[in-house]
């Protein structure tokens, strides 16, 4: 203590005097300069946590003693502490304030329920009779089953029991009726096409191909060590180079040498027994705005999952927690999943997988995460992709980022040809590989650090939007609009499309189905998409969509009129990637406004729009919850063709937009959702298909036009 070091043999009321005397204690107190302030703060963002040979150094450096460099980063760091809780209790506010009014919302309806069958007030009668009706026809049922067990046993001469269950039959949400279709395009008779509608909004939990049974023990067990075996592939695939993995001499990435990897990794026969069985394995690496245990809860949720893979991810369900594993850090967790991965474009059918996903921390700040296929024999025939050992490992930066080393190894069967204008990206593995998972999650962790920051700034919202809820309003309302945009496109097993002819060798291809999400309009739903090709860098694509001025060009729904941006929000550090509000100038609609989404990295971009009433973005950018605003979006989305543009030296760098920038030719798909009907029972007319499909083919003859690309 330093309360006694002067007084010696002094009697206790002068130690008293001189502990309490103000002068002493002004002499203690330091202020430090400017310069010691800015090397301290240097210091603490490469090493929060100095040593003491450190600490001594910055003493003799700054003319401090080593306890006021001690006290300094021991505040530090509490300072810190205390932001990032502030922070966190911000976010569980506003999540809690989310939740109270959506249970007041939904108090308001259940006021307001009616009957949809008769439209009147539903029939109240009192909870027990409904309990005791129930049971009744529970148990006239069972009767009734048991009745048909005993006939049908008689005649197959075994106990019903014993048959093996029927598995459910899935109906997709489209059943088009060729009435005005024939085979090979739109037919000029027949005035409707019928249609049978079901459920098919985006939020519905989907059909999936196999419905896994109970695991017994022996399952579990099985699978834990195969999760324990992929991992240890996985480790040495990320953390070795040669002889296992060689760089490319075209474009610089890593390529796996497979005679190595079968050495090293002797599995064998391939799954596939097909000669047409490919191989794409791809590795990459990079620097993510997100801390790793954020990263490693957003991936071990299956939701958190599709919402941070949005344009990658088109379905994913947690099916069985086989292992919980270490509560905080998820740790020894694993999970069977079934999956879903895509390409935004109708041409290029989903890649399906039930995974194992197995979480392991290596070391204090060090995760992994692997993928690995499961087999089931009733999937296993009609599948078309099995994952070998792939994931990634997840360091811990003392920056708060986390460093991301990332591998994807995948066989993969073709039963059906890849379409012509995909087969070169498929084929290079830009498509699904490791490039593509990690530029996508990078842009997404800025996203999601931009939703965060609480501050505003007259250059991001023009001045228009008011507060900073308004602003994290305004984001989530435009990821809502991109993902709902990705699902219209999506290839699953919940879409089925069918195809028009007319525009191209590609055609049109249409879906319909039934909206019933709370954030989409109520009725029927067509949605329209179509994939080209231009001899334009998808650089320049993106920067002609992206561009208000060069809008009227393109943009057949805004009759030529000119576009204004009213307000702007930065998402990432590159200027493509925001969210803008455009007013049409010279229109008959003042209250409709434009809410557009823009995004772009390495694999490819994206530009997703929607008409949005003036009263309905007045409530998002008031701060308020924005789930219920409903939406419609259409929009582009551009990747590179897969061949390398030879003409300006294919560069080896890892570069934010390397594909982009070294792609010769762009792949765009073009895709439009119109509101068919309010009516749920509605029938689809050709009237609304023939609407579609030549909107869609004058915007794609208006785009070519103005890129001064050949129309056929």
């Amino acid at each position: 203590m330093e309360y006694g070091s002067g007084g010696g043999g002094g009697s206790g009321s002068g130690g008293d005097h001189d502990a309490s005397d103000p002068s002493r204690r002004k002499k203690r107190y330091h202020r430090h300069t400017a310069h010691q302030i800015q090397r301290l703060e240097a210091m603490f963002k490469e090493c929060p946590h100095p040593d003491e040979k450190q600490r001594l150094q910055l003493s003799r450096e700054l003319g401090l003693a080593p306890r006021q460099i001690k006290f300094w980063f021991q505040n530090r760091r509490t300072q810190m502490k205390t932001q990032h809780e502030r922070a966190d209790n911000c976010a569980l506010r506003a999540e809690n304030d989310k939740i109270r009014c959506e249970n007041i919302a939904i108090r308001e309806a259940l006021k307001n329920v009616i009957c949809p069958s008769c439209g009147g007030p539903p029939v109240t009668e009192d909870s027990y009779f409904d309990d005791q009706k129930l049971r009744m026809e529970n148990a006239q049922l069972k009767e009734e089953l048991d009745r048909v067990s005993s006939i049908a046993a008689k005649y197959i001469g075994r106990p019903i029991s014993q048959l093996p269950p029927v598995q459910p039959i899935h109906i997709s949400s489209l059943d088009l009726r060729m009435a005005s279709f024939d085979g090979h395009g739109v037919g000029v008779t027949g005035p409707s096409l019928d249609l049978d509608l079901l459920p098919g909004s985006s939020s519905a939990m989907p059909n999936l191909p196999f419905q896994p049974v109970v695991f017994s023990d022996m399952d579990k067990s099985l699978m834990t060590d195969i999760a324990a075996n992929a991992m240890e592939e996985m480790l040495r695939l990320l953390q070795t180079n040669e002889p296992l993995w060689i760089k490319s001499t075209n474009d610089g990435r890593d390529v796996l040498n497979l005679e190595s990897y079968e050495r090293i990794f002797p599995s064998g026969n391939t799954h596939f027994k097909s000669p047409n069985v490919r191989i794409e394995a791809s590795r990459d690496s990079g620097v993510v705005i997100m801390n790793g245990l954020a990263l490693v809860d957003m991936f071990m949720d299956s939701n958190k999952w599709v919402e941070l893979f949005p344009t990658i991810v088109s379905v994913a369900k947690t099916i069985e927690v086989i292992s919980s594993g270490m509560l905080g850090s998820h740790s020894g967790s694993l999970q069977l999943m079934y999956e879903e991965l895509q390409v935004l474009s109708p041409l290029i059918p989903t890649r399906e997988f039930y995974i194992l996903r197995y979480c392991q921390q290596i070391e204090q700040g060090l995760w992994a995460i692997v993928n690995v296929s499961y087999d089931f024999p009733q999937f296993s025939s009609q599948c078309q992709s099995h994952r070998l050992p792939s994931g990634c490992l997840i360091q811990d930066m003392p920056n708060g980022y986390s460093k991301v080393t990332w591998v994807e190894h995948v066989e993969i069967e073709d039963k059906t040809p890849i379409h012509r204008l995909y087969r070169d990206l498929i084929h290079s593995g830009l498509a699904f590989g490791a490039e593509r998972w990690l530029a996508t999650l990078q842009r997404m962790c800025e996203r999601f650090a931009c939703l965060m920051v609480s501050g505003t700034s007259t250059r991001d919202l023009g001045g228009v939007i008011p507060s900073p809820d308004g602003k994290r309003s305004m984001m989530k309302l435009a990821q809502r609009m991109v993902n709902n945009f990705c699902t219209s496109i999506s290839t699953s097993n919940s879409h089925r499309w069918t195809t028009l002819s007319g525009l191209n060798e590609v055609g049109v291809r249409v879906t319909v189905h039934k909206s019933s999400d709370p954030g989409q309009p109520n009725g029927v739903v067509l949605s329209a998409a179509t994939t080209f090709w231009l001899p334009v860098t998808p650089q320049n694509v993106f920067n002609f969509f992206k561009d208000e001025r060069t809008r009227p060009q393109w943009d057949v729904l805004s009759n030529g009129n000119a576009v204004q941006e009213v307000a702007h929000i930065a998402n990432g550090s590159h200027p493509g990637n925001c969210i803008s509000v455009l007013r049409a100038f010279n229109t008959s609609q003042n209250n409709m406004l434009i809410l557009q989404e823009s995004s772009i990295d390495s694999s490819g971009s994206l530009v997703v729009y929607c008409p949005v009433d003036l009263p309905a973005i007045n409530v998002a950018m008031s701060g308020e919850d924005p789930s219920y605003i409903p939406l419609l979006p259409s929009g582009f989305t551009i990747s590179p063709d897969g061949h390398l543009d030879q003409g300006d030296g294919a560069s080896t760098s890892s570069s934010a937009h390397g594909n982009m920038g070294r792609s010769g030719g762009s792949l765009i798909t073009v895709a439009f959702q119109i509101l068919v009907s309010s009516l749920p029972s509605a029938k689809l007319n050709l009237e609304s298909v023939t609407t579609v499909n030549n909107l869609i083919g004058t915007t794609v003859q208006q785009i070519k036009a103005a890129l001064n690309c050949p129309s056929s």
